[in-house]
């Protein structure tokens, strides 16, 4: 066990008086921004955690957070960011904390736009939100200022927020990547396919536009001068889908290279498979159908992103934020995975 520090301790290594030093910790009062960072020098040097235990019995408030993400079946990519979310609120079970979970409709902006009134009347402390849809995600955190109730962001980050913090990848640069993988496998002058699932309204997600725009972007810098088709596809309705995709593959045979900016890349990959169509297509995220894809050949590449790991970490930076008091770094890019057959065995979601 390591040397318990008193805050007189702390003020001798700081050159600062206690008064100072409690200030700090306690976050009341105003200190000049010289002991400030003589102080958190000392902190950072020595680890300095407050003892969390005592603070929650003394304080004996509960912490009652709110997740905002779209509803999922079992061994879909939410699901996998849920798991995050579960082990966080297990093990900070013994400081009160609660998570409550609202789930909205991804292919729907109206199911997000229904919960923000029962978000703002709701007894809540912090606020995790899923950034599908920009406009409804700025109203809800324009809101949430005014409330004064602290919010993360994940799965795309949204500039002019006052998050505390948000955890995801950095969509412009996965999708420039996503660009190189697929060119790397092509020729300059062959066409491809961009397939996209329709949402309620057409309207696409913060992040698969990011995702596009770097995609685009690395072709147009490596003057790639084929076409690119975009396949609209229908969120619920598979039948539909198959007949979409005969008839795209009947009009243009020549396309036989593509990329999908979602976890939904195994439906193409089962499709492709049951046509007996050799097809080279990159996807988005480790999940069971996907890997299954990418053994059998039917994906070439997986991008991922650690969503286990997104949704640990946005629990645990409200946490910081609301019970340690702690500054927490406001963007948190997970690293960009490129999986492959070859290396999918050896992948793991730490936490």
């Amino acid at each position: 066990m390591g040397k318990t520090y008193r805050i007189k301790d702390i003020a001798e290594m700081s050159g600062v008086s206690t008064g100072t030093v409690d200030r700090i910790l306690h976050n009341r009062g105003k200190v000049s921004e010289e002991a400030q960072k003589k102080v958190e020098k000392v902190l950072k040097e020595i680890d300095y955690h407050p003892n969390l235990i005592a603070r929650s019995l003394a304080l004996k408030k509960n912490y009652h957070f709110i997740t905002l993400i779209p509803s999922f079946a079992k061994g879909e990519y939410w699901d996998k960011l849920c798991e995050g979310i579960d082990k966080a609120e297990q093990e900070m079970f013994s400081y009160n904390v609660e998570v409550e979970r609202m789930c909205f409709n991804q292919y729907d902006k109206g199911s997000f736009d229904e919960l923000i009134p029962r978000i703002e009347k709701a007894d809540c402390q912090g606020v995790v939100i899923a950034t599908q849809f920009r406009e409804s995600v700025v109203k809800l955190t324009s809101r949430l200022d005014q409330l004064q109730i602290p919010y993360v962001l994940i799965d795309a980050f949204i500039e002019n927020t006052n998050c505390v913090a948000y955890y995801g990848t950095n969509s412009y640069d996965s999708g420039y990547i996503a660009g190189r993988l697929l060119y790397e496998q092509i020729n300059p002058t062959e066409n491809i396919a961009i397939f996209r699932f329709i949402r309620k309204g057409e309207m696409q997600v913060t992040q698969v536009m990011k995702r596009e725009e770097g995609f685009r972007n690395y072709l147009t810098e490596k003057d790639y001068d084929g076409r690119i088709y975009s396949v609209q596809l229908h969120a619920d309705e598979p039948e539909k889908n198959i007949q979409v995709l005969d008839a795209f593959l009947k009009e243009h045979p020549e396309v036989s290279a593509g990329i999908i900016f979602n976890s939904r890349a195994h439906l193409l990959g089962k499709y492709f498979q049951a046509k007996g169509e050799k097809f080279r297509l990159i996807g988005y995220d480790v999940i069971d159908s996907n890997i299954t894809c990418l053994n059998n050949g039917n994906i070439t590449h997986l991008i991922a992103q650690r969503p286990e790991v997104q949704g640990f970490n946005c629990i645990r930076a409200l946490f910081r934020h609301l019970v340690l008091k702690e500054k927490v770094e406001q963007i948190n890019y997970m690293p960009i995975d490129i999986l492959i057959k070859e290396n999918i065995k050896y992948y793991n979601n730490y936490i």
